[in-house]
């Protein structure tokens, strides 16, 4: 191992990563009243027997503030035409405070809010958290799943929103 590979800059992964395609989905929490969501790319499903996924969130975000309190999130898997949904979650468009506002949704077991129209919507309840200095990976077992209607996703690539076709 080189010595630039143990202190790796945080940015220079991040320029490496955008490299990457994935999907996008919205991560959403409620606690006591409170629900938030964000638009999220580090969503992966690692297990289908017993079934399992993680997602990582900043420590700094309502999201994670939420899923940490009540143990539970819920993930919206986006169609290609719900782009103006993922910039409004991911902040690129003032949210005013709820970024469910005016946004159909549905929900579960856990009550976490789901949006309608998405690909798929999965019901996650968190079994293991692994902190880290600025966000938490949290894996989590799917105890419920929606699936919608589509099967055309909406995927990001080097800070640009794409389609499949």
């Amino acid at each position: 191992m080189t010595e630039d590979a143990r202190n790796l800059p945080g940015e220079q992964l991040r320029r490496a990563m955008r490299h990457w395609v994935t999907g996008v989905a919205i991560v959403a929490s409620v606690h006591e009243g409170v629900q938030h969501g964000m638009t999220v790319n580090s969503f992966t499903s690692v297990s289908l027997e017993p079934p399992m996924v993680t997602v990582t969130l900043a420590n700094d975000t309502r999201t994670h503030r939420l899923v940490r309190e009540s143990g539970w999130f819920g993930v919206t898997i986006l169609n290609a035409g719900q782009q103006h949904l993922a910039e409004v979650f991911a902040g690129r468009i003032p949210d005013g405070g709820n970024r469910f506002a005016g946004v159909p949704a549905y929900t579960l077991i856990s009550g976490s809010p789901l949006i309608e129209g998405g690909l798929a919507g999965l019901d996650c309840r968190v079994v293991y958290q692994h902190v880290m200095p600025r966000s938490t990976l949290f894996l989590a077992r799917v105890e419920d799943v929606h699936l919608g209607e589509g099967d055309q996703p909406l995927v990001y690539h080097n800070r640009t929103w794409f389609t499949l076709k």
